[in-house]
């Protein structure tokens, strides 16, 4: 019985042991994301960097198999379903690709990061005690975006009406929507709800926004709209709208406002999770953790 047991402990510390004894046979990391490469609001080398400051050197402890939707979400299930095949050691998913993530294994760990309420969302039990084999780096966006509207009101308080642009194939979009109504309700202010999943429907959004002339542009932090801040930006300009969006790369590119923390704080922490599971700790005992900066 003894052996037994010291086989199961040794068999839970393997996965670590190949790392630290540098084997050819290294871990592999799953990397599953919405967008696509050129148009992410981060580097994958600030990916690659987090990995290293928390002890994992890619190419030299662990592998990474990135699989990339290119901002059709459909994709999803099948490229979740790939990394679970190839048996990574651990999934990294990003935003929209994090409930796909979850449905797709209850065995592999994911590390997720996502700009939603993931207990209201369903993702984890709580935000303390994650529960199955998952946890998280969440800015809680639902509320961020809340937030972004008062800013907008707070600068032009007379304004009756209030737009927001969402991509509607998003799983947490609804419910943003909701929580933004209630907000624009409570100030007394009418909601449009803009959709756009293509860049074709960016332009429909511009042409819609001339006409409404709201207070301003609360631009959903989801992955189609990530890497388009020079675009997104242009769109506003030219509807004279005032606009807010979680980066700074879109004030950068001549948006009026952006609120939300730093996407390499929050990269930061997720990489930290990825090298705590691969050193043999569950995720369901990793509190679900928020950026600060």
């Amino acid at each position: 019985m003894r052996r037994r047991a010291f086989i199961s402990l040794l068999g839970g510390a393997t996965a670590w042991a190949v790392i630290a004894r540098g084997q050819k046979s290294m871990l592999v990391v799953g990397f599953l994301h919405p967008g696509a490469p050129d148009i992410s609001p981060f580097r994958l080398e600030d990916f690659h960097r987090g990995l290293s400051d928390a002890g994992i050197v890619t190419g030299r402890d662990v592998t990474i198999e990135y699989r990339w939707a290119e901002g059709r979400y459909e994709r999803l299930p099948a490229l979740a379903a790939d990394l679970v095949r190839r048996k990574v050691a651990v999934i990294a998913a990003i935003g929209p690709a994090s409930p796909v993530a979850k449905a797709a294994t209850t065995t592999i760990p994911i590390v997720f990061l996502h700009g939603v309420d993931p207990v209201q969302m369903g993702l984890v039990d709580t935000l303390n005690r994650p529960g199955g084999n998952i946890t998280a780096v969440t800015s809680i966006g639902n509320e961020l975006a809340v937030k972004r509207l008062e800013l907008l009101h707070a600068l032009m308080p007379d304004a009756k009406a209030a737009a927001t642009l969402v991509n509607p194939t998003n799983q947490s979009t609804k419910l943003q929507v909701m929580n933004l109504q209630t907000a624009a309700s409570a100030i007394g202010v009418q909601l449009h709800v803009l959709e756009a999943t293509t860049d074709a429907d960016l332009e429909v959004a511009s042409n819609r926004l001339s006409e409404l002339r709201p207070i301003g542009l609360v631009i959903d932090n989801d992955a189609f709209f990530l890497g388009r801040a020079e675009r997104l930006a242009a769109l506003a300009a030219r509807g004279a709208v005032p606009s807010i969006f979680q980066y700074r790369a879109f004030v950068a590119a001549g948006g009026l406002m952006s609120y939300g923390p730093s996407i390499l704080e929050s990269l930061r922490m997720m990489t930290s999770y990825i090298s705590r599971v691969l050193k043999g700790e569950k995720p369901a005992e990793l509190p679900v953790v928020q950026p600060t900066a």
